[in-house]
């Protein structure tokens, strides 16, 4: 849905023709770390499924990556990459773009972190860091910026999720 909202990030940029092409398909690449190194396979049409067809759908790409099986169909066309960094241990990052893709987001461990009220208590606090990488040449630092709040936004209250569930 953040996507939807921030079209131009969902988009990839062509150096031979100095060209930005908006996609209408949100193919979300998953950097996958495996016995055979780093891979990318995408979830293509993310728009139109279902979370139970996000489910199925990964669980697909995560045993064909396993057994270092993925075709190129399975790694061609992403438009967004996520990198769950906090998989691997990792608190945070500075994710390299998978190009010709303009944005890669990064996503670390949970974190619990002590907080405090405006009355001065201390509460523990769950914190995850996210970096996100985008192209300067597609994408200014405000677009980014908004992109990332409505993330934020959708990650931190999943009934607006609800709302647009297939």
């Amino acid at each position: 849905m953040a996507l939807i909202k921030y079209p131009s990030v969902n988009s990839c940029f062509k150096e031979d023709a100095f060209e930005v092409i908006l996609k209408g398909s949100h193919n979300i690449g998953i950097a996958m770390a495996t016995p055979h190194g780093l891979v990318v396979p995408n979830i293509k049409n993310v728009q139109s499924l279902s979370i139970l067809e996000i489910t199925k759908e990964l669980a697909r790409l995560q045993q064909l990556a396993s057994d270092n099986k993925l075709s190129s169909e399975d790694i061609c066309s992403g438009t967004i990459t996520l990198s769950n960094i906090g998989a691997i241990g990792g608190k945070f990052g500075s994710p390299l773009l998978n190009l010709p893709e303009v944005a890669i987001i990064a996503m670390g461990r949970i974190q619990k972190v002590p907080r405090f009220t405006d009355d001065g208590n201390v509460y523990p606090a769950s914190l995850m860091t996210v970096n996100i990488g985008a192209d300067h040449r597609v994408l200014d630092g405000a677009t980014v910026a908004r992109f990332c709040n409505e993330w934020k936004k959708l990650i931190e209250n999943p009934e607006l999720l609800v709302l647009h569930l297939k």
